[in-house]
């Protein structure tokens, strides 16, 4: 079975040329947890821990109430077709982060007004590309 990836390595995904906000906002609290909101709490919480492929599956295990010993085959299931990357998450945009892959292919967030969104734009060394765009041209 042919195995998909939405993983970047040593990559940049800035947030959306029509990003709506000039200063990250955490996705706000709702009855059920929004796609953007278990994103957020994934990665804030544990940064550089996951790979973009284990934040965009258990985001949708969670969804789709999977349990513990379904998740092995639903993975692959899952990946045996393409599925969108963080490029497409509301995090960037919608919410202005930012989300760096390092050399491990592991992700962190980064408010669009942080020092740190600042040094990743500037590093020469790093692939920059932006989140998609939520309308368009």
């Amino acid at each position: 079975m042919k195995r998909h990836t939405t993983n970047y390595i040593n990559t940049f995904i800035e947030v959306a040329e029509d990003c709506p906000v000039s200063q990250a906002q955490i996705p706000p609290e709702k009855k059920e947890k929004t796609l953007a909101t278990l994103q957020y709490e994934k990665i804030s919480k544990n940064p550089y821990l996951y790979s973009s492929d284990d934040i965009i599956f258990e985001c949708f295990a969670i969804k789709n109430d999977i349990s513990e010993h379904e998740k092995q085959e639903e993975r692959e299931k899952f990946f045996s077709k393409g599925q969108a990357c963080l490029r497409s998450s509301p995090l960037a945009k919608r919410y202005g982060f930012g989300f760096h892959h390092n050399l491990e292919g592991k992700v962190a967030l980064f408010p669009i007004e942080s020092e740190e969104y600042q040094d990743f734009l500037n590093d020469t060394s790093i692939k920059k590309t932006k989140a998609m765009r939520s309308k368009r041209k």
